[in-house]
């Protein structure tokens, strides 16, 4: 899994309004649905993709829903800006031949493994430097310590914060920052999903976040929604 995705399905779902910093994919695994994007409804589609923070407002009250949203500055965000065209703000599949064509999946297909698949298949091969794997070890395991800072990495592959930022941009397209928080981010998803008994509080300490306050700030910021949808307002079934 590309660790700037974060891949959700979803049943009898109703977004409210919203933007959100990330770009954003939603395919139709059975039902065709509505949204209004950036003020414009669109009845009986099958997907679409938008650009960071355009508005939108999505029902599929009567099917399942796969939702991508990916980090723009990310190597995969930087190659799906390339496919829009000049102006354009976002892109709508009317028909599941349209989202296998664009993603180059096979025909008609719904499975979101595959559509995550396509979407990697043109990226070149993560053959990080090895100062940059060490890093990428380290905040796999060790995500959860909130007072992770520059220097922790530093310290670690004895780099200047300045040049280690470069390299790990150069590698990744985004920045050490941001890797680190959608590490903290999937995990404290995947956690709010699965372990419902948690406390949202706890599951933020637990994740790497200062408390809830901050986790609140992040998904509002990146994904258009507070931690409690998760918990007690969503049929989010499922996170990749």
């Amino acid at each position: 899994m590309n660790p700037f995705i974060l891949a959700l399905q979803a049943r009898n779902l109703t977004v409210e309004i919203h933007r959100h910093s990330a770009y954003q994919i939603v395919t139709s695994n059975d039902t065709p649905f509505n949204s209004t994007i950036d003020g414009t409804l669109f009845e009986g589609i099958h997907g679409f993709l938008i650009k960071p923070h355009i508005s939108h407002f999505c029902v599929a009250e009567n099917g399942t829903l796969n939702i991508l949203n990916i980090e723009p500055y990310s190597n995969i965000g930087l190659e799906l800006a390339s496919r829009f065209k000049e102006n354009e703000e976002y892109i709508v599949f009317d028909q599941p031949s349209e989202t296998s064509k664009f993603f180059k999946t096979p025909k008609d297909s719904v499975d979101i493994n595959v559509l995550i698949d396509g979407l990697v298949s043109d990226l070149p091969p993560n053959n990080y430097d090895e100062r940059v794997t060490k890093i990428v070890e380290y905040i796999a395991e060790n995500y959860f310590k909130s007072d992770i800072t520059p220097k922790t990495f530093e310290d670690i592959v004895f780099l200047s914060p300045s040049r280690l930022a470069s390299l790990f941009k150069k590698q990744t397209g985004s920045s050490l920052s941001k890797y680190l928080l959608w590490t903290r981010m999937r995990k404290a998803i995947y956690i709010a999903l699965s372990e419902k008994e948690r406390s949202l509080t706890d599951i933020a300490y637990d994740t790497g976040f200062y408390d809830l306050p901050q986790w609140n700030k992040y998904m509002y910021e990146m994904f258009g929604m507070p931690p409690k949808a998760l918990k007690f307002n969503s049929d989010l079934i499922k996170v990749f």
